[in-house]
């Protein structure tokens, strides 16, 4: 017998009732790559998951969206788990997804590339955003888990080093699916609860890349970020980078490097202290020994002692620049006298009297001081004054001969008659 046909919408709703309440397309979890990613304006995720030979249509509502922990892009390998469902008026059917799990290291390191380049993009790991640890914090809180090796050695490195900093533990998980959400509300919890909290250490010992992906996701990098306490992320070992790494105010390499970047070695600042202390006692006492010799050179029988002294040296320099001065004068002295000897020698050889005392006379008109120097200056009848060496001959001019002096023994004179 042929069965009653029934409409499209009829099909479409039986073919969803079957889906619904099928015991594994109830709760199904398909590993496929990321393909056709798209985010939608109301907040809703589409894509497709597809294997070498198929693909199925997957969505993601709003509200399991907000709580992804991974960032999704094309091509990243993935674990769905969720339930078959059918949108009846398009008459397909679609992978509703709860929960997404990365699959593989490659894809996991594609996941960690997609969220520090969105990260990086925003900011968060800028510079300008990093807070100073302070030196001597006075409240230390830890962020991990209660049980784990991190927490002991965090403790006991801050015991040793600083004893006069509080510690508070903050439990919380460090691995697994509920891990990131609850770091992130831990964070969140000590800066409202505890304010007055100085630094904080967030991390955890070492583990897988799977184990350590908490530190990797969105929530609690953003609540590092919105921390108003410095924050020292402390992940894994040295080799181990994680997000919160890049976050945080500081990277720690492991836990205990963490537990000495937050608090100072007092024993070693003590020991400095002491040094400082012995430096400055030492210039203390040096500065006391300079000020000694100075009040001890002015104490009055040092003072009078040290002036006779230096009045007896200056005697002496005063002494040596006489002898020096004298020298020097006799010296000039000698100098000037053979100047003068030289200078009367001169004018005696060339004095008047010394030629008139050697037979010469000196003429000159009676009536007028004017010497004599040619027989044609004078004239018949006028009155001369002669000076010789023992007297003066006051004479008259009778006549006037020409011919130089010497001529008489050649022959007389030459006249000159007027």
């Amino acid at each position: 017998m042929a069965i009653k046909p029934i409409t499209v919408s009829q099909l479409n709703r039986y073919i969803s009732r079957i889906l619904s309440t099928d015991p594994i397309l109830g709760n199904v979890s398909v590993r496929g790559e990321i393909s056709n990613l798209k985010y939608h304006g109301t907040g809703n995720i589409f894509f497709s998951l597809k294997d070498a030979g198929s693909r199925i249509s997957c969505f993601i509502p709003s509200s399991a969206a907000k709580n992804l922990r991974y960032e999704l892009t094309d091509g990243l390998e993935i674990v769905v788990s969720g339930y078959l469902s059918v949108y009846e008026p398009g008459g397909y059917y679609s992978l509703h997804v709860r929960d997404i799990d990365v699959s593989g290291a490659g894809s996991l390191a594609l996941a960690f590339r997609a969220l520090f380049e969105k990260l990086q993009r925003e900011g968060l790991f800028d510079e300008r955003y990093k807070k100073e640890i302070p030196v001597f914090p006075k409240r230390v809180c830890i962020i991990t888990s209660a049980t784990g090796a991190a927490v002991r050695d965090i403790i006991k490195i801050i015991r040793k080093r600083c004893r006069m900093t509080d510690i508070l533990v903050y439990p919380c998980l460090v691995q697994g699916k509920s891990a990131a959400a609850d770091i992130a509300e831990s964070l969140r919890a000590v800066n409202e609860k505890f304010p007055e909290t100085d630094v904080i250490i967030v991390g955890r010992g070492g583990g897988s890349a799977e184990e350590l992906w908490a530190f990797n996701e969105e929530a609690v990098a953003r609540s590092i970020f919105d921390s108003k306490i410095p924050v020292i992320s402390a992940v894994g070992h040295e080799t181990d980078f994680s997000i919160s790494d890049y976050v945080a105010d500081v990277r720690a390499e492991t836990p205990t490097a963490a537990a000495v970047m937050a608090v100072p070695d007092t024993e070693e600042m003590i020991q400095q202290a002491d040094e400082r202390i012995g430096r400055m006692k030492s210039r203390l006492q040096m500065r006391i020994r300079m000020y000694e010799s100075r009040l001890e050179a002015v104490r009055p029988d040092v003072f009078f002692r040290t002036l006779r002294e230096r009045i007896r040296s200056f005697g002496q320099e005063v002494s040596l620049y006489r002898r020096e001065m004298e020298f020097h004068m006799r010296q000039r002295l000698r100098f000037l006298t053979n100047e003068v000897e030289q200078c009367r020698t001169l004018l005696e050889t060339g004095s008047p009297e010394r030629i008139i005392a050697r037979g010469y006379a000196v003429v000159r008109c009676a009536d007028s001081p004017q010497t004599v120097t040619s027989a044609g200056a004078v004239c018949a009848g006028q009155k001369l004054d002669i000076l010789l060496k023992d007297g003066r001959l006051l004479c008259e001019v009778r006549d006037i001969r020409d011919g130089r002096v010497g001529t008489e023994c050649g022959g007389g004179f030459s006249e000159r008659r007027e």
